[in-house]
């Protein structure tokens, strides 16, 4: 069977998990979870597996030398850079044109966690086999909590392996949410897929066809530099950016999802690093990355880079300290740190 191709998305900023994650080195590139960094972790599910092929990542020359220090030597990697940041729709044309056009390409974010590498690669698996039948996959996390910050698919008629996509869904509110969880029929929406590169693009020029166009001018005049590859700076800037989702995902019929427990979580702001720690935790629900004294504290979340932290009789709050930088919220604020003066200006 033809290998997989592995694409690392590296977009954004991690501006949520300031003041830790900045914007010359964003939280991909940061070992949050674990002494490997996110991007480690992103690259080695799929490495030694023959599979996968090896990875095509996908990124803005800010981080090239990044990108390259961590790939390490990981055999066969392809680094493409974009001229600009333009969204995940035009990130993952490119490297889908870059491909033949009956490869089978698995898109994954950069910066996200998987507890479960094993289940994660028989989801791409099954992904895969519905790709190849010409489906637009999403990978369908199982909804755990009622979040809110995560955006829903909604189950439709089974297809091999998987499931039609009946509704996508935007952030909800908290009862819709917990709607949602209780009715069954929805997971979470992790921004990761499985697509034939030819049927990406034809559905991609059906949907966005001046997306389409200039994607494919900017690979056609691009460059290659060793195991590098950059695109044409003037087309590809001219795009008029946009998500995956919105350009294409929405508006096909050939959507569907493949079910996925495997311990997943976006690691979105400081509250979900401490879900994705609480093995680590006290029993209070308490997490310590550094050095901290608590005392009748509970489901709080500290890290600190040097000075202690001393806490009395908080609940639910994340303290995090770096460099001269000190951050301070509730869980349920820790969606808004991104917004900070200091995240915006840094």
């Amino acid at each position: 069977m033809p290998a997989i191709y592995p694409v690392i998305l590296c977009g954004g900023s991690g501006a949520r998990l300031w003041p830790v994650s900045r914007k010359a080195v964003p939280k991909p590139f940061l070992p949050l979870v674990s002494k490997e960094t996110l991007f480690e972790q992103a690259v080695r599910r799929v490495a030694s597996d023959d599979r996968f092929a090896p990875p095509i990542v996908i990124a803005g020359a800010a981080h090239a030398d990044l990108i390259t220090a961590q790939l390490g030597d990981a055999p066969g990697a392809r680094l493409v850079i974009e001229p600009a940041a333009r969204n995940t729709a035009p990130a993952i044309a490119l490297a889908a044109a870059l491909l033949p056009e009956d490869a089978v390409m698995l898109v994954c974010p950069s910066d996200h966690h998987i507890a479960d590498a094993p289940a994660f690669r028989a989801a791409a698996l099954d992904a895969a086999a519905l790709a190849r039948e010409d489906y637009l996959v999403s990978f369908g996390i199982t909804a755990e909590r009622p979040e809110t910050g995560y955006g829903y698919l909604r189950r439709g008629a089974p297809v091999s392996g998987g499931y039609a996509i009946r509704e996508f869904v935007e952030k909800p509110d908290l009862a819709r949410a917990e709607a949602y969880v209780a009715s069954g029929e929805y997971c979470w929406n992790g921004g990761i897929f499985a697509f034939r590169a030819g049927q990406l693009l034809a559905e991609l020029a059906a949907h966005r066809p001046e997306m389409a166009r200039l994607v494919r001018a900017a690979v056609n005049d691009g460059i290659t530099d060793g195991l590098n590859f950059h695109p044409a700076a003037q087309p590809f800037i001219a795009i008029d950016g946009d998500s995956i989702d919105y350009a294409v995902m929405e508006n096909t019929t050939r959507a569907a999802m493949v079910p996925a427990s495997m311990g997943w979580s976006d690691i979105g702001n400081w509250a979900a690093l401490g879900d994705a720690l609480a093995d680590q935790a006290d029993a209070a629900g308490n997490v310590v990355c550094g050095t901290a004294d608590l005392s009748q504290c509970s489901g709080v979340f500290v890290m600190s880079d040097g000075p202690r932290i001393s806490a009395v009789g908080l609940q639910d709050v994340c303290i995090v300290v770096c460099g001269n930088e000190v951050l301070i919220t509730t869980r349920d604020g820790a969606q808004a740190v991104g917004k900070l003066p200091g995240a915006v200006h840094q």
